[in-house]
């Protein structure tokens, strides 16, 4: 078993509640760390075996693009498309952060991390 994680994946979306953030949109960051056999893909040293980082950063960027209020809905629509997609992914963790939200305080950044393995999917 291993992981592949894609690191600070910068978008600009219009997710939130507020009309603004509808209007105006944020800069946004997203991590994503997703667990798979490793093992044929490491022994033929062929991608057709493995998960393509270059796709799984494609569904981050597309599923970042449609706007939602809650950070959560997409970050469980990226989980859903990963495991759509790549019957390899057992557990999909994904860390969706809002750079300088707007909340009317001094604050960074809020993040939502959600963490889904395949079987729990298939229960819902």
């Amino acid at each position: 078993m291993g992981y592949i994680i894609l690191s600070n994946i910068r978008t600009y979306s219009y997710h939130g509640c507020m009309d603004e953030e509808e209007k105006i949109g944020t800069e946004f960051k997203t991590d994503l760390k997703v667990k798979t056999d490793m093992t044929k893909a490491a022994e033929t040293d062929n991608l057709q075996f493995g998960l393509d980082y270059t796709r799984l950063n494609e569904i981050v960027m597309a599923e970042m693009q449609i706007r939602a209020k809650l950070m959560e809905t997409v970050a469980l629509r990226i989980i859903k498309k990963i495991f759509d997609e790549f019957d390899i992914a057992e557990k999909v963790e994904v860390k969706v952060t809002k750079l300088n939200p707007p909340v009317g305080g001094n604050i960074e950044a809020v993040s939502v991390v959600l963490k889904k393995k395949r079987k729990d999917l298939a229960k819902q």
